[in-house]
């Protein structure tokens, strides 16, 4: 089948969680020889502050690391849509696409049922800017793939589409594994965090779940990401925590294997208002194999088995606690790891979804056209889960 996906950058990660799963399914549809076209904006925002702060290099990188995927830069004023679009079989969205591109897609498609047309909600912006979302233009769309249950049944409760299925991001775990060399003397350092600062949406949370305990266990800590204010660097210094800045993505777990532990902090919109949604973070980090302990959110969704794949700290004594539990106890942080990767590797990797996607491609084609009238009950569900066997089936079929 042919693939075509309009991103907001495949090539950069600067400020863009997106990508971390997109490379992962873009990787994954070639190496079933699919074909896979990617189309992203030129001087698009992430890579062009990922220039402004780093100038070409990490362009070069990226291409070094992952030499099979590749971007093709347009522009509004002169894509060619016949074109981008010819032989496509299905065509994928993002929401960080702007608006314009996202009607003029699904145009095209009510002129054509030669693909199946998606769109693809990875953000948290259905509940912090629903007027934005409700003005997109999707009526031609044969359906939305939702990073979460609770953003496919605000799409439906809103009647922003018929069609949504739940399709979870997941870790590319041909990047994101433990070392081959699992020696614990690698992990020389105790506590990273890979994150953005950000617009103080976790502020509060980040000084109580991640600076405050490295202050009062004293730990040799590290933090990589982006967008820190000048405030928010001082916290870190005040804190003995060193900040390596802007980390490429692809890298993270050659970092990951020297700590001996991480933490996950949500964003509060998903805390508060998208219960069940982790961040990306949280599936590399336990396909790293290193040890997570948790902010609270609820895994509504049931993803992984709380205190098994993870632990939660109600609040920064609890974190406190356990951060000095898992670097005190050796065999209690491998087994907690341990764990985590299972699940990983059991349900949540890229190969994973690209089961599910082509399970909707399926379910689309039996079910007619998204403009068709239907069972809303019916057309929109979280996807089946596929075996290994009928996964090869629908890779041949295809």
């Amino acid at each position: 089948m042919k693939f075509v996906l309009f991103c907001h950058s495949l090539v950069s990660d600067w400020n863009h969680g997106n990508v971390h799963f997109l490379r992962g399914v873009v990787s994954e549809l070639l190496a079933r020889d699919h074909m896979v076209q990617v189309f992203e904006p030129a001087g698009g925002w992430s890579l062009r502050n990922l220039m402004a702060d780093h100038g070409e290099a990490p362009i070069a990188d990226f291409h070094a690391a992952y030499p099979r995927l590749e971007s093709r830069f347009y522009t509004l004023e002169t894509l060619d849509l016949e074109r981008a679009l010819d032989g496509a079989d299905v065509v994928i969205v993002h929401e960080w696409n702007e608006p314009a591109l996202i009607a003029r897609i699904g145009r095209h498609r009510t002129g054509t049922s030669g693909y199946r047309l998606l769109f693809h909600d990875t953000h948290h912006r259905a509940v912090t800017a629903q007027a934005s979302v409700a003005e997109l233009d999707l009526l031609a769309y044969d359906g939305v793939l939702a990073f979460g249950e609770v953003i496919r049944n605000i799409y439906l409760r809103r009647g922003w589409a018929r069609r949504v299925w739940t399709w979870h991001e997941a870790a590319d775990t041909r990047v994101f594994k433990p070392p081959d060399d699992a020696d614990a003397a690698l992990r020389i350092g105790d506590l990273v965090w890979i994150g953005n600062w950000g617009d103080g949406e976790r502020s509060q949370e980040l000084h109580e779940f991640l600076l405050e305990p490295a202050r009062k266990l004293n730990l040799n800590a590290r933090v990589h990401g982006v967008r820190y204010p000048q405030a928010a660097l001082i916290a870190l210094q005040a804190a003995g925590i060193d900040y390596g800045g802007w980390l490429p993505n692809y890298l993270a777990p050659e970092v990951f294997a020297r700590f001996k532990l991480t933490v996950h902090v949500p964003r509060r919109a998903y805390r508060d208002q998208l219960p069940g949604i982790p961040t990306i973070r949280v599936f590399e980090a336990l396909a790293c194999g290193i040890p997570l302990v948790c902010a609270p959110w609820e895994d509504c969704e049931h993803l992984f088995e709380r205190g098994e794949d993870y632990l939660v700290a109600a609040n920064g004594v609890e974190m406190q606690r356990h951060l000095r539990d898992l670097i005190s106890n050796p065999e209690m942080a491998r087994t907690l790891a341990a764990h985590g990767r299972e699940t990983i590797l059991a349900r949540h990797t890229c190969a994973h979804r690209v089961d599910e996607l082509l399970n909707i491609c399926r379910e689309i084609e039996d079910g007619g056209s998204a403009s068709r009238p239907g069972n809303s009950a019916q057309l929109s569900g979280t996807p089946r889960r596929l075996t290994r066997a009928r996964a090869a089936a629908l890779d041949k079929r295809s």
